[in-house]
């Protein structure tokens, strides 16, 4: 059994751009709690293994997904829970003066930063 508190500063930085605070890691999925800067437009990225659950903890931004069949922007939205299945690209941003937060699960763990792939997505990166 694990237990652990969330830290005042970020264990690292995601693929993305993201600052990312690790919560859990296990054999099956793992649990960050990430927190994207007032304006911010993150990295158009693709996951070759991993998919994700959201969780809208604070803030106002909005995602992007792509899964080359449906292509949507969906308002990010404290209490909003979002996936991203693995292969479909993902972009976001935050539209707000204030920081956007939210916990993020991958499944199966998050196996390094070489998952992530850069893609070509619908707003200019800021990071």
């Amino acid at each position: 059994m694990n237990t652990r508190t969330l830290s005042d500063r970020p264990d690292a930085t995601s693929p993305a751009g993201a600052d990312i605070r690790f919560l859990m890691d296990g054999e099956t999925g793992t649990m960050i709690h990430s927190t994207v800067p007032p304006h911010q437009v993150n990295r158009a990225t693709v996951h070759a293994t991993v998919s994700e659950f959201w969780f809208v903890l604070s803030g106002h931004g909005e995602i992007w997904r792509d899964d080359g069949v449906e292509s949507c922007v969906t308002p990010l939205l404290p209490g909003t829970a979002i996936d991203v299945p693995v292969g479909t690209a993902f972009q976001y941003r935050n539209v707000s003066d204030t920081d956007l937060t939210f916990v993020c699960v991958s499944m199966p763990s998050w196996p390094g930063d070489a998952e992530a792939a850069y893609v070509h997505g619908p707003w200019q990166p800021t990071v």
